[in-house]
This record gives structure tokens, sequence and C-alpha cells, in this order.
């Protein structure tokens, strides 16, 4: 009778701590958390619901209904590959996109495209925005116009992938490679550039001493031609071009009548300075 009245009593224990632990778990079953930046997508026995859980503690139906968290915080993703410019050259390319999915937009992007919409999405919108804008601009224009491209590329992506609710915050074209061939041209060009002006400033430069070597030889002209004007008014002018004319040495003999100078001694010859010019002395 005691052995009877023990098993019962621990039938009952177990009974009781089993439903314990079925309402605990029941319990635990009812609450979800989601975490901050994130979202709730409600699936009701795996259908998609139209609300959103925000961040934070949720009540659910227990074993009907669970629910899939999306991340709505920035998010970023790089891709490499090749493209055609207008020119028909090749070009290696890598980007880097940072974007954001919609919280309002969760549920739709679950239930449209599921949990990989980067791969199944965003990565192959890339690569045809890049393609399509690319074979707009010559291989020296993408180099040029760097900013301009990236934007238009930024534009081209948003309008693909906003559909889904993702957002485009930031694109960046970290890499634009060419051929070896490409390479060499544009260095050939620029340099064929640098000579062409080099050679325009040398001719620049001649023309303008030439220039101020005319204005230089007119000012000489002119002031000669003045000096002229005024030596032929004027009564010295005999005298000035005597003198012009004279080239420092004196006469080897000059008289007044009276004395005789040998001036021959000042010119560097011997000889008396003076003598009289009477033959009786």
């Amino acid at each position: 009778m005691e052995k009877t009245d023990k098993t019962k009593k621990i039938k009952k224990i177990v009974i009781v701590v089993v439903i314990c632990l079925a309402a605990a778990v029941l319990a635990l079953s009812s609450f979800v958390t989601v975490p901050a930046g994130h979202s709730g997508v409600v699936l009701t026995l795996g259908a998609v619901q139209d609300n959103v859980l925000a961040a934070g503690l949720h009540f659910k139906v227990p074993f009907a209904q669970s629910v899939v968290t999306v991340d709505n915080r920035t998010q970023k993703t790089e891709a490499e590959g090749s493209a055609s410019s207008k020119d028909l050259q090749i070009v290696t390319y890598s980007v880097a996109v940072n974007y954001t999915v919609l919280s309002s937009a969760s549920a739709n992007l679950y239930k449209t495209v599921g949990v990989n919409y980067e791969s199944i999405v965003v990565a192959p919108a890339i690569q045809e925005s890049i393609k399509a804008v690319t074979a707009q601009y010559t291989a020296e224009d993408l180099i040029v116009k760097r900013q301009e491209v990236g934007d238009r590329i930024k534009d081209a992506l948003s309008e693909k992938i906003s559909p889904y609710g993702i957002n485009v915050e930031i694109f960046n074209i970290t890499n634009f490679e060419f051929t070896e061939e490409f390479n060499k041209a544009v260095e050939a060009k620029q340099t064929a550039q640098q000579n062409a002006l080099k050679a325009e400033q040398d001719l620049s430069r001649i023309k303008i001493e030439a220039q101020q070597k005319i204005e230089q030889a007119k000012a000489e002209a002119e002031s000669i031609k003045m000096i002229q004007e005024t030596l032929k008014t004027s009564p010295d002018y005999i005298d000035y071009i005597k003198w012009s004319k004279w080239d420092g040495k004196l006469p080897n003999v000059m008289s007044d009548g009276s004395m005789i100078f040998d001036s021959s001694v000042v010119n560097g010859s011997g000889g008396n300075t003076t003598q009289s010019a009477e033959t009786g002395e």
C-alpha cells in the first residue's frame, strides 16, 4: 500500500514538472527579441505578414508564428569586374557600395527575394549599372571625369534596386585600370602635349625678345636722329664734326709764324720741341 502511494506521488511530481517545463517552453516561445538596427518579418504558418516588428521584445503565437530578422543597418559590398568604354577600350574596375534596406520594405523584400538579397539583387545590379554607364564614355573620359561617372553609376544602381526598398548611400570607384597599350598611348600623348606647350612658350619668348630688340633699335635710331637735328641747327656743328673725326693725335709740326712746335715728342717720337723760325738765330 505504501509503495502504491509513493508511486502515485512520484507520478504526480513528474506530471507537475512536465507541465511546468511545457509551460516554460510555451512562455519562452511566445516572445521574440528583435535586435537593434533590425526589423522582424512575421511568418504565420509560413506565410509572410505585412506588419514588421521593430527592435525590442514582442509576443508571437507559439508554434504558429516565427520571426525572421532583416538587417536595416548600413551594409557594405565590394565588386570587381571588367567593362568596355565607348572607344572599345577594356577597363578593369573595383567599386565599393554602402546601402541600407528600408525597415518598411523588409517584409516585401523577404517575400519576393529572401534573405540573400545582396547576391540576388544588389550584386548583379552593380555590374549592369557599371557596364551601362562606362559604355557611354571614352577611356580618357573615364579617367578625367571619374566623379561624374561614379555619380551616374550610383543613379543607375539606385534606379534598379530602389523598387526593392534598398537605398544606395555611397558609391565609390576604388580603382580603374586599363591595358598596358592604352597606358603607353596616354603617356605618349601627355609627353607630346608637354613638348608642344614648351615649344609654344619658347616661340612666345623669342617673339617677345625680338620685339624688344626692335623697340630698342627704334629708340636708338630716334635718339640719333634727334641729336643730328639738334647739331644741324647749332653753330658748333662744324666743330662737333671735326672733333668727332679727330683720332686724338696732334700734327707733327705746327707754327704760328714765329715758332715751330714739333709734336712728335708728344706723339711719341724724338726731336727738339721748338726752334726759331729765323735761320739766322
